[in-house]
């Protein structure tokens, strides 16, 4: 995990809060600090699977992870269970649309699915995650509702933010030593 006052986490948040506030009109605070800090703990590349199946294979397809996520019929071994996936399935749709949305495509051709059923995974997803209210979750479960209910915004957010970071990147990279997020 990359620490609170780490260099990395402080220029996600400047990127994040001023490409919403002045792309998208979005000047929640705690919501551009969960997105900023989702980008920090994503750009470590095991935070992006942490599901496992039944197996113990890691889980990388979205309709799998929904499957995972059902504590009825699949393999969540409780409600808490269940949250954690459907937060991770919320924040792993919401950053991959927002910065990849070319990547559509492929799970177009593993999954049968389309940008439409990612956001609606996601919305989704957060959604449910809103609704565990009570107890430990009660603090964060407004803030959940607000991610679905802005997820299209907060997408279009994530892209602008690319933008910004292709735009601060030195413009001697080029090619193959551009981050993969440029190609």
């Amino acid at each position: 995990m990359i620490p609170q006052d780490h260099a990395l986490r402080q220029f996600f948040h400047d990127v994040v809060a001023a490409c919403y506030s002045e792309h998208v009109g979005i000047n929640d605070r705690e919501v551009t600090t969960y997105i900023a800090d989702l980008l920090t703990d994503f750009s470590i590349s095991d935070r992006l699977y942490p599901i496992h199946d039944h197996e113990g294979r890691l889980v990388k397809e979205v309709g799998d992870m929904l499957l995972a996520s059902d504590p009825v019929l699949g393999t969540a071994p409780s409600f808490d269970a269940e949250r954690e996936i459907r937060k991770h399935i919320g924040d792993y749709t919401l950053f991959c649309t927002g910065m990849y949305p070319e990547s559509v495509h492929k799970w177009r051709e593993n999954e049968n699915a389309n940008l439409y059923d990612m956001i609606r995974a996601g919305k989704e997803s957060y959604y449910i995650v809103s609704k565990f209210d009570v107890f430990e979750y009660a603090v964060e479960a407004p803030l959940f509702g607000r991610l679905s209910e802005k997820f299209e915004s907060c997408m279009y957010g994530l892209n602008q933010v690319r933008s910004e970071l292709e735009r601060k990147l030195p413009s001697s990279l080029s090619g193959q030593n551009k981050p993969k997020f440029l190609m």
